[in-house]
Formats: C-alpha cells, sequence, structure tokens
C-alpha cells in the first residue's frame, strides 16, 4: 500500500502544470513568487488596420457586431474601437500621430495583423513586480492610463514567445 501511495505521489506531481510566465523557458514553481496578483480573462485581441472605417464597417455592418466610436488615444499613437464579443473584445488600432508605433507595424505589413493581447490582473504594480523578477521586459517603467481608463503596460515579445503582451488591471 505505501508503494501505491508514493507511486500516486510521483504520477501526480508529473502532472502537475508547470508555473510558466509569458516564455518558452522552463520555470519551477519555486521561482515563481507566491504573489498577491492573478491573470484573470483575455480582455481582447488588437489589431493593426490599414483602413479604420472599412475594418469597422466588417464587423459592424457585415458581421453584425456591436462595435464603438474610434477614440483617439494620443498617449498611445493610435485610433482605438472596439468590437464587442461576448465577454472579450478585438480592438481595432490605426495610427494616430507621427509617431504611432500602429504606422510602423503597417509599413511591415501592409493588410494589416494581429498587433498584441491583452490580458487582464488584479493588480498590475505586483504583476510588474514580480515578472521583472522572472526576467520578463515591461514596455515602460510606469502603466499608462489604456483605452478602457485602466492602467496598462506591454511586455516585451521576445519574453514572451514572440508575443506583444499587454496587462490591464481589472
Amino acid at each position: 500500500m505505501a508503494n501505491l501511495v508514493a507511486r500516486t505521489r510521483i504520477l501526480f506531481s508529473m502532472l502537475r502544470p508547470m508555473a510558466t510566465v509569458c516564455s518558452s523557458a522552463p520555470y519551477s514553481k519555486e521561482s515563481v513568487p507566491s504573489r498577491v496578483w492573478k491573470a484573470g480573462k483575455l480582455n481582447h485581441v488588437a489589431i493593426a488596420v490599414p483602413d479604420l472605417e472599412k475594418a469597422t464597417a466588417l464587423y459592424r455592418d457585415i458581421l453584425g457586431a456591436e462595435v464603438s466610436e474610434a477614440m483617439p488615444q494620443p498617449d498611445h499613437g493610435v485610433y482605438a474601437v472596439f468590437v464587442q464579443l461576448g465577454d472579450t473584445k478585438i480592438e481595432l488600432l490605426h495610427p494616430y500621430g507621427e509617431k504611432s508605433p500602429i504606422a510602423n507595424f503597417l509599413e511591415k505589413n501592409k493588410s494589416g495583423g494581429m498587433h498584441h493581447i491583452c490580458i487582464e490582473v488584479n493588480d498590475i504594480k505586483s504583476a510588474m513586480s514580480d515578472l521583472k523578477k522572472n526576467n520578463i521586459r515591461c514596455l515602460g517603467a510606469e502603466p499608462k492610463i489604456g483605452a478602457h481608463g485602466k492602467p496598462v503596460i506591454f511586455l516585451h515579445p521576445k519574453d514572451c514567445n514572440g508575443v506583444l503582451v499587454e496587462l490591464e488591471e481589472s
């Protein structure tokens, strides 16, 4: 019986999911500190578009989705339109101003494409601190206020499997 218990413990320890944070590098549970923050739901997937009106019309008029008005976000260099899809959204991004990161993206991707994903977190400052301890680079020293009026920070795509990840405080 003791042998069966020991084998069961080994099996369960092997099945336990490994803790990972935005990277393909393996992390042990010991390297990820217990935290006061947690990741929540997918808030949105952002798509850079060369023609905001055309993209908005696709989702609103052809697909029948509820869409917001175009919202200028000068601090982020974008116009944003949100397409509501149940409890998540698609964010359509178009350049705003000369130094728009979306303009640079569209220069390389003429037809547009997926720009980033946004994940909600309950405590953005704690998340940033823990991520930095695990060598996940934040693109900025402090969060900025995003399109939903909440603090956001972006994580370096090279640390997140090639995906630009935005964290938004929920």
